[in-house]
């Protein structure tokens, strides 16, 4: 009987891949990004090991959200402190920070944990077209 493979973190080749989020629905990007930064489209997935490539998310300003979701939907945050609760509508946010939004939604999709941390740590996510990534090659991911 063979043996299941398990992939070891020495063993572990990543890939630099460029997703542009230009009108994709918010989650079906999120879900696609988070499906590559833990390393399931490879068939060496090892669930305990951060097999997952790397990502560039451009576009981030013109992601599309459906329905009423940019007047419904709030995101918050709070300082700890008294009184420090703060709302901010989905339409804020695309507006004034559309790469904390992208990442939020990414993040909340990864394993909570170490692992977790460290897969996030692989996320570049910019407002614009623009990268500083060019020297690693990236692939154009559709």
């Amino acid at each position: 009987m063979k043996n299941s493979y398990m992939q070891r973190k020495e063993d572990v080749v990543r890939d630099w891949w460029v997703i542009d989020a230009e009108g994709v629905n918010l989650g079906r990007l999120a879900t696609k990004v988070a499906t590559v930064l833990r390393g399931k489209h490879k068939p060496t997935y090892t669930p305990h090991i951060d097999g997952g490539d790397y990502v560039i998310v451009i576009n981030a300003g013109k992601v599309n959200l459906t329905g009423n979701k940019l007047d419904d939907k709030i995101y918050y945050n709070h300082s700890g402190y008294t009184g420090g609760l703060r709302e901010r509508t989905a339409r804020t946010m695309r507006d004034d920070y559309p790469v904390e939004m992208v990442e939020r939604a990414v993040k909340g999709m990864l394993p909570k944990g170490r692992l977790g941390r460290q897969m996030y740590k692989k996320l570049f996510v910019y407002a614009g077209s623009e990268h500083p990534h060019a020297a690693q090659k990236p692939k154009e991911m559709k």
